[in-house]
């Protein structure tokens, strides 16, 4: 089941506003602010309280949203491009509203795409991957030092302590040097260069 990114749809809106000075296009991102506000107060609970406050405090202030984008749009012109932004938010509406049922997922993308900003950024670089193989392996790196980087690990902290250990380590216990297994025996600072041994 598909769930929409809220960061598009306010993007649309903020491009208008910028543009415009409309208001609006100002009014729904105020609206949609005040559904973020809530996912700023709930970030890294659980997901069951997460989704218990979604219901009780997003959940109204979509359905508001959602009435307030009809009578809006009534009132525009079909052509204009704060209707085209509502539009698109109404196209979506189900799968926007996905994440009030689930607590394990996102408002939007954002992090997501973060994440794949270097590999959009290296895009030309893989063409010399030299083969499948390489790629695959290439592929292999950046997944396990965005699982550094998820566990608290500054991926070159991690992958030098690896490397210093893998050497003398049994093979049928290398699940023991992956990031999650690593994070409370090296500091779990961002970008810290020291190696614990």
């Amino acid at each position: 089941m598909e769930a929409a990114c809220w960061a598009h749809v306010r993007r649309k809106f903020y491009d208008i506003h910028v543009a415009h000075g409309s208001a609006t296009a100002g009014e729904a991102i105020q609206r949609i602010g005040k559904l973020y506000d809530i996912e700023r107060e709930i970030r890294g609970q659980a997901a069951n309280l997460r989704c218990e406050i979604r219901q009780t405090r997003a959940r109204p202030l979509m359905d508001d949203l959602h009435l307030w984008f009809h009578k809006t749009l009534a009132g525009l012109s079909r052509k204009s491009d704060t209707a085209a932004a509502i539009r698109y938010a109404l196209s979506r509406w189900r799968a926007l509203g996905r994440y009030l049922d689930d607590g394990t997922i996102e408002i939007d993308n954002s992090a997501a795409e973060r994440a794949l900003r270097v590999v959009a950024l290296g895009r030309k670089n893989y063409l010399f991957a030299g083969s499948d193989a390489g790629g695959e392996r290439a592929a292999a790196i950046y997944s396990l030092l965005g699982s550094a980087k998820l566990n608290d690990l500054g991926p070159e902290l991690y992958l030098r302590h690896v490397l210093e250990r893998i050497a003398d380590h049994p093979v049928n216990r290398i699940h023991e040097l992956l990031p999650w297994n690593l994070a409370s025996e090296l500091p779990t600072h961002l970008g810290t260069s020291q190696v614990s041994t």
